[in-house]
């Protein structure tokens, strides 16, 4: 088994192995990945946080031994909560731009050590273990307002409608799964509407039945989601009613509580 990290801002990780491969996700920067296979310059890798897979670019992945992946997965990581901000390469002496939710760990007086290289952060950071609220997570989603959609994305450059729910959640001390499918299985249902409460995910169905989006109710029968851009929209029994197009765009299926 090979291990790897990401050292980009963030890179693309598709379908395939193939630059013309639907984009499915993103790494961040810091974030570890375990290197499952290899085939023409591409690596099929599973990411440790959330335990996704897809096809990355071999070039775009550094390589680490086993005993510092398992070095650097023992430690408890703090995310950047800036929606960017940068860290600078000593070593290699360059800037470099970091989105929110990456992972930076072991730091201390500013400066950390990732693949071999010496790195400065000034910028805010998370706790290990913070105190959830639900003012941090709808402070946290409010900040990703009119972000543009984009398929597999997780960053205010672009993010899909999962992607955006547990990257809020994570700068809020939660891990979500990936998909919105995924997601639907975490935490408790709750039955009604008129039950749901701050900070709640909500889910909704295609046509043929498959949960395929999800927001986060912010009360008022409202919820914030990414769908062309992270808005808000009205929220009722039927589904999203988006004011702007004067229609529903999803329809309802499943309310889960989290925190």
């Amino acid at each position: 088994m090979k291990f790897g990290v990401c050292n980009l801002s963030v890179v693309p990780v598709r379908a395939e192995p193939a630059d013309t491969s639907e984009m499915v996700t993103q790494v961040l920067f810091g974030e570890l990945v375990v290197i499952q296979t290899e085939k023409s310059g591409w690596v099929q890798i599973r990411m440790v946080y959330d335990n996704y897979e897809g096809w990355a670019d071999s070039k775009q992945i550094q390589r680490i031994d086993e005993g510092t992946f398992n070095e650097l997965n023992r430690i408890e990581p703090r995310f950047t909560l800036e929606l960017v901000d940068v860290v600078y390469n000593n070593t290699a002496n360059y800037p470099l731009p970091v989105l929110a939710g990456s992972p930076i760990r072991k730091i201390e007086n500013e400066h950390f050590e990732l693949a071999g290289n010496e790195y400065q952060f000034s910028g805010q950071l998370s706790e290990t273990d913070p105190d959830i609220s639900i003012a941090l997570l709808l402070e946290n989603a409010m900040m990703f307002l009119n972000a543009p959609y984009l398929w597999g994305g997780r960053s205010s450059f672009g993010i899909d409608c999962s992607g955006f729910t547990q990257t809020v959640f994570k700068l809020s001390g939660i891990k979500l799964l990936r998909d919105a499918s995924q997601q639907a299985i975490q935490g408790e249902a709750i039955s009604l509407l008129e039950e749901a409460l701050q900070g709640d995910l909500v889910f909704f169905d295609s046509s043929d039945g498959l949960i395929t989006h999800v927001g986060i109710y912010i009360g008022d029968n409202q919820i914030i989601h990414a769908s062309g851009k992270v808005r808000i929209d009205t929220l009722d029994h039927q589904g999203i009613y988006n004011e702007e197009s004067k229609k529903y765009t999803h329809s309802l299926r499943l309310i889960k509580r989290i925190i």
